[in-house]
């Protein structure tokens, strides 16, 4: 395989970023050449976790810190480069790498500190469903419970989860308390006793990603695969810990960047290799559509990079971020959102348009998987109640 492994060393962050990077776009490479039979084949990510582990990105894309991890904005450009090549590994990728900050966004310093370490060293993958605070008004049993016992918990219960649970090493959990009521955060190890996994099946899109049910019976949950609590509304979350939904959303988006930079990118070499419904170069018309669709992937990555950067600062303030921030934080990734859906789900229509060639599909059945179940129309809502009223809640959540 292609790729260069990230060995830690004697290296400033600067080229830590650069040999990050330069790994990615080799596995994109990688993973390109193959993309249409695995989306085919949709069998579980074994194969991709390995090319992700040996290139040294499971390690890599864990929070910074001394010596190891990546800033926020290096992550994501990580992500958008797998993701234009399989959005599915893409998909992967951003849930590991968020999934890889719970320990900083719901539990001690110190443990967060260990646990990384950990992770960085085992070259762990992670995963996870870690559900956004319920309306008020939500009085439907928890899927999830977690039972006291003399020393942990017994955890029970079954939840989907969208990407690698079939393949990962830690899944991130929430659960109710039987015994308190208190939203509890965990990580699971896959391999425990008492965990089974339904793997999802024939799926529209996304196919490679590894989604499925992961089933629960009375798995033990020690101290210290407790990370801590979930907020149960908006209001009472600490500051830093409403970042953590708003950055796997932020995450998806550039989940969603990177299938639009490959679909332009697969039907313009398309295009120029005689594979066009009309001839380049020669059909105004097609001059004014490439045109076009270029201008809106622009315009979404401006929009995206622009919560990037807000959300990087956000991070690096850690537990000195202002209590007002996360919302202000969160309506620059809803209209992220917002803008990169529509980009996604348009391009990718209009490239079928454009090119006639076996595969082209996949770009708009994986755009339509990451974004059917997540409603424009309260996303908006959300962005006008922050703009009119300054409201001071966690702008509403569209991935879960």
């Amino acid at each position: 395989m292609p790729t260069t492994p990230i060995t830690a060393g004697a290296r400033s962050a600067e080229e830590q970023r650069h040999a990050t990077v330069r790994a990615a776009r080799d596995v994109a490479d990688d993973l390109a050449a193959d993309a249409i039979a695995r989306d085919q084949a949709g069998l579980p990510p074994i194969d991709e976790k390995a090319r992700l582990c040996e290139a040294g990105l499971l390690a890599a894309l864990t929070p910074p810190g001394p010596g190891r991890g990546v800033d926020w904005s290096t992550g994501c450009a990580v992500i958008r480069a797998i993701a234009a090549a399989d959005s599915s590994v893409g998909a992967v990728l951003a849930r590991h790498y968020v999934h890889a900050w719970s320990g900083r966004f719901y539990s001690a310093h110190h443990q967060a500190t260990a646990l990384e370490e950990e992770s960085q060293r085992k070259h762990w993958l992670w995963t996870g469903s870690v559900r956004a605070p319920a309306p008020d008004d939500d009085t439907s049993a928890p899927d999830l419970t977690l039972r006291p016992r003399d020393t942990g918990h017994l955890l029970s219960g079954r939840r989907p989860v969208d990407t690698a649970v079939t393949v990962a090493d830690q899944i991130v959990l929430d659960a109710v308390c039987t015994m308190t009521g208190e939203i509890l955060v965990v990580r699971i190890p896959r391999s425990a006793r008492g965990v089974t996994v339904e793997p999802a099946h024939d799926r529209l899109g996304q196919r490679v990603a590894g989604a499925g049910e992961i089933v629960l019976d009375r798995v033990t949950v020690t101290p210290g695969q407790l990370l801590g609590r979930r907020p149960h509304d908006e209001e009472s979350a600490a500051p830093f810990t409403a970042l953590a939904e708003p950055a796997l959303r932020l995450a998806l988006c550039h989940v969603a960047l990177g299938i639009v930079e490959g679909a332009l990118t697969e039907a313009r070499d398309l295009t120029r290799g005689g594979h066009a419904r009309s001839l380049p170069g020669e059909d105004p018309d097609l001059l004014l559509t490439y045109g076009e669709l270029a201008s809106a992937a622009q315009t979404a990555t401006a929009v995206v990079h622009r919560a990037t950067a807000v959300m990087g600062r956000a991070l690096d303030a850690g537990s000195h971020l202002d209590a007002e921030e996360p919302a202000s934080v969160a309506a620059l990734v809803a209209t992220a959102e917002t803008v990169t859906s529509k980009a996604a789900l348009e391009i990718t229509t209009r490239v079928l348009e454009l090119a006639d060639a076996p595969g082209l599909d996949r770009f708009w059945r994986n755009a339509r998987a990451l974004t059917a179940h997540h409603p424009v129309t309260r996303r908006l809502r959300s962005i006008g109640e922050h703009y009119l009223n300054g409201s001071h809640r966690a702008v509403a959540a569209a991935f879960h």
